[in-house]
């Protein structure tokens, strides 16, 4: 038999029982559309992580005390919840009169209740100096950013995200001159950013709040050195070097004289990336993985089916085994059909899943403050129609060949 007669068969043979093909591509839509949509998810949370670190600057150079556990990537002392006092003053004095860098900004942050009237919310906060502003690409839509001299004075003002505003001062209040309260301390609100949403490193833009770094280290946490320093290269310089700079400042500011004894660790942007990277990829090859689970399902089900189709059409196999059909037509037609339903549920599968990223997409773009990012990977539909290809043709197979292989006197008889 030619294929041409044999997929014309086919196509007839599914058309003939609708209901019963749709629900036997029902298993492959969803497994189909569930691929798609969650590498597509993990490819738009990779490129908004990504977006956000590179927002920063190219030339974002982050200093952490502590020495890392096993290399460069290993979590620090610092972030294993382990105190490190190394990091101080006269570290950022010396990296400022490096000619490599333009600016080095200190980072002190905690936890604490704000309170306005009878609102109040527990929010992340950090203490930095007033170049921070600039080193991190963070806007002021209200008011302004305090200045080395609120910084130098100890002023109690403070710059808050959109999110705490609203929740504090509700949204037609203006909250810039307000009086609000942090661990008993005053602060007069002078700026609110102009963007929430998760920005740098993680970090909840919407609902910071941003405090000189004289009155986070004196008043509220008691201490005199800091967290993390942001260092911006200068551009006339290569990164590499002024990474190889800050290395040799940090070691004379601290008397190392043996590299490997160093007491702080030191990440680029292009370090941060690879991290991060790494992590959103592995991240949506393991949502991947899951939902391939469900088409593995869904071709259990196809092969169920086509099973219950070869006895039902016994006495039709036997019919075209009498007039001169071979096994192997038999088993051409039997596989075609399977492969038909699998491609079409496949293609549909696609369709559904695009459907549901745009969907997603215009929800947290429109509705939430979120800067996601619409993400539509040509893999995931290679990956789909690829997929749903070789499940028809895996679980297709059984069912044709036990097709193919019955006996045409055996056949005629079968009622």
């Amino acid at each position: 038999m030619l294929f041409r007669d044999a997929f014309k068969t086919s196509t007839r043979s599914l058309t003939h029982g609708k209901m019963r093909s749709i629900l036997t591509m029902l298993g492959i839509v969803i497994g189909i559309a569930s691929v798609i949509i969650l590498m597509s998810i993990g490819q738009s949370a990779q490129d908004l992580i990504i977006n956000q670190v590179q927002s920063v600057g190219s030339n974002l150079i982050v200093v952490i005390p502590g020495t890392p556990s096993n290399g460069k990537f290993s979590p620090s002392a610092a972030e294993q919840g382990i105190v490190v006092t190394t990091l101080r003053q006269k570290d950022i004095d010396a990296l400022e009169r490096e000619p490599s860098i333009d600016a080095a900004a200190p980072l002190v942050s905690g936890q604490a209740e704000i309170v306005y009237g009878n609102n109040n919310k527990i929010v992340s906060y950090q203490g930095v100096t007033a170049n921070m502003f600039v080193i991190r690409n963070l806007t002021v839509g209200k008011g302004f950013a305090f200045t080395k001299a609120d910084v130098d004075s100890a002023n109690h003002v403070i710059v808050i995200g959109p999110g705490l505003a609203t929740t504090l001062f509700g949204p037609y209040v203006n909250p810039i001159d307000k009086i609000i309260r942090m661990k008993n301390i005053s602060f007069r609100v002078v700026g609110v950013l102009a963007k929430g949403g998760t920005g740098a490193f993680g970090v909840d833009q919407g609902n910071i709040a941003i405090i000189p770094i004289t009155i986070a280290q004196k008043q509220l946490l008691g201490i005199s050195y800091f967290s993390t320093a942001l260092v911006q290269a200068n551009q006339k310089y290569d990164i590499t070097f002024a990474e190889s700079r800050i290395r040799f400042t940090l070691r004379q500011s601290h008397g190392i004289t043996d590299p490997n004894k160093d007491d702080f660790n030191i990440l680029t942007q292009a370090d941060i990336l690879s991290i991060l990277g790494t992590i959103t990829s592995v991240l949506t090859l393991f949502l991947a993985a899951i939902a391939s689970i469900s088409l593995i399902v869904g071709g259990i089900g196809i092969m169920n089916i086509m099973l219950v189709s070869v006895t039902e059409r016994t006495r039709e196999i036997g019919l075209r085994k009498a007039v001169g059909a071979t096994n192997n037509d038999i088993l051409q037609q039997f596989l075609i059909e399977s492969v038909l339903l699998t491609f079409i549920g496949g293609i549909i599968g696609i369709a559904i899943g695009a459907g549901i990223v745009g969907l997603i997409y215009f929800v947290l773009s429109t509705f939430f403050s979120i800067g996601w990012v619409f993400a539509f990977p040509i893999s995931a539909v290679i990956l789909g129609l690829a997929v749903s290809g070789i499940a028809g043709m895996a679980f297709g197979i059984y069912p044709a060949y036990q097709a193919g292989k019955k006996n045409p006197i055996d056949a005629l008889r079968y009622e």
